[in-house]
């Protein structure tokens, strides 16, 4: 900046002298260049992220998305297909908003892979639990942590949204694996985390507090070998940014919604969404998700129902479809349609799943049970090729007759949604090995991309 005599005020520095302010860190750009170098070359205020809505039990596959009328009773079971805005593609009858916008949607009806545990494991890693490395194998949230890091400090990269289940693993959101704690999900359902903010100290001296502690943690560092004290700071670093800043808690507070939105969204009900310790069909979840990646977030997991239904006497599979399904319909509709909207709908993608499929025949209690040989998927959202059917089974249901598409696929398609190769992109586990996000023979999705 050229010097200033010591009395002229400084509303005579011409303006473009005040622009260029800044910028000698970058080479001297001026603010106008600057931003004309983000626009040419992609950079926005947006960013690509992913909304994972896990169907924690097994969703049935027959019953939601791959009807099978001509199949004998004991098979096609009580719901009739309705057409959709794709001709050829019929739903569930009690999916008629999905039905109305199937243009929006790819359905996988030929999802493979699954080693059949009731577990949330598979579905946010793409990986079995067998052999895995030391520490285990991470969360797709806490891989695009590493790769990607924060969009802004105060927001997680990495969001879990689940209800409180006895069962916790069905619904887990994803651990961080051999990648360390620092890359572990934000569970803001979890205990300890209803107060996001600072109580009897300011944020100047919470900064104190941290310059003092941080001063401690160089010092320890350096007697560290393994680098979990690293990660530890990490962690600590991001807790810290989200104390000093409202914006997740902003996003979090759905009361600074539109009632309308939340309306649309469905809200849900507390109450158990089945039987047992089921979670509940809290439809606000999807509008914090999508408040969420506003916000910030890159990947974030949702929790939603249970899906298991053997039968009586905890009700048949279809007396808990006709609760389940109409809840499902209007909450991911409504996301889907909310993303539009606000124009988020190209860097958003969306997947709907569960760990398994559930088996052909009806059992005499009236429910289907476990069947991991295929099963559903719903994507939407992220630039990918919609209104479209991936995929098919045979006749009654039982196993991916064209077209099987693997859980791994589906990864390296969000992975590429997100601009990370999934193909060369590389993580390290504990011992320094690295190791690719999927198989070597996992490609993303060529019908969707």
């Amino acid at each position: 900046m050229p010097s200033v005599p010591p009395r002229q005020p400084c509303r005579s520095v011409p303006r473009r002298t005040f622009l260029r302010v800044g910028g000698l860190a970058l080479g001297g750009l001026s603010l106008p260049q600057l931003l004309r170098a983000e626009a040419g070359s992609g950079v926005t205020s947006s960013h690509k992220s992913v909304i994972m809505i896990f169907l924690s039990g097994g969703p049935p596959h027959q019953d939601m998305v791959d009807l099978k009328p001509d199949a004998p009773a004991d098979v096609r079971g009580e719901f009739n297909p309705i057409r959709t805005t794709v001709p050829g593609i019929d739903v569930c009858e009690h999916l008629p908003r999905l039905a109305g916008m199937m243009d929006r949607f790819a359905v996988v009806r030929s999802l493979v892979g699954s080693e059949g545990h009731h577990s949330a494991f598979q579905c946010v890693t793409g990986r079995t639990q067998q052999n895995q490395p030391g520490g285990g194998w991470p969360s797709f949230g806490s891989v695009v942590s590493k790769l990607r890091g924060p969009v802004v400090e105060a927001v997680p990269p990495f969001v879990g949204l689940s209800p409180k289940m006895k069962t916790s693993t069905w619904a887990n959101p994803g651990q961080p694996g051999f990648l360390g704690q620092a890359y572990s999900p934000f569970k803001p359902n979890a205990e300890g985390m209803a107060d996001m903010v600072l109580r009897g100290v300011t944020v100047d001296q919470l900064g104190d507090r941290k310059s003092l502690m941080r001063t401690f943690d160089n010092l320890r560092r350096e007697a560290d070998a393994t680098g979990v004290l690293e990660g530890a700071d990490e962690y600590q670093r991001q807790a810290l940014n989200i104390l000093t800043s409202s914006r997740l808690a902003d996003a979090l507070d759905l009361e600074k919604e539109d009632p309308r939105t939340r309306d649309q969204y469905g809200r849900g009900s507390s109450e158990p969404a089945g039987y047992g310790d089921a979670g509940p069909l809290l439809n606000d979840y999807f509008l914090t998700a999508r408040r969420l990646v506003e916000a910030g977030a890159r990947v974030v997991t949702l929790a939603y129902g249970r899906w298991d239904w053997h039968g009586k006497p905890h009700g048949t599979t279809f007396e808990n479809a006709r609760h389940h399904l109409p809840m499902l319909d209007r909450g991911v509709s409504a996301l889907v349609e909310d993303l539009r909207q606000r124009g988020l709908d190209g860097d958003v993608s969306v997947v709907v799943w569960g760990e398994f499929g559930r088996t052909p025949k009806i059992n005499p209690n009236g429910g289907r049970d476990h069947w991991p040989q295929v099963g559903c998927a719903l994507l939407a959202g992220g630039g990918m090729k919609t209104g479209q059917v991936i995929g098919a089974t045979n006749r009654l249901g039982e196993y991916a007759k064209d077209r099987p598409v693997h859980f791994q696929e589906v990864f390296a398609t969000l992975y590429h949604n997100l601009g990370i190769d999934p193909g060369s992109s590389t993580v390290k586990d504990l011992t320094g090995r690295p190791h690719y996000l999927v198989d070597a023979d996992m490609k993303p999705v060529r019908e969707l991309v």
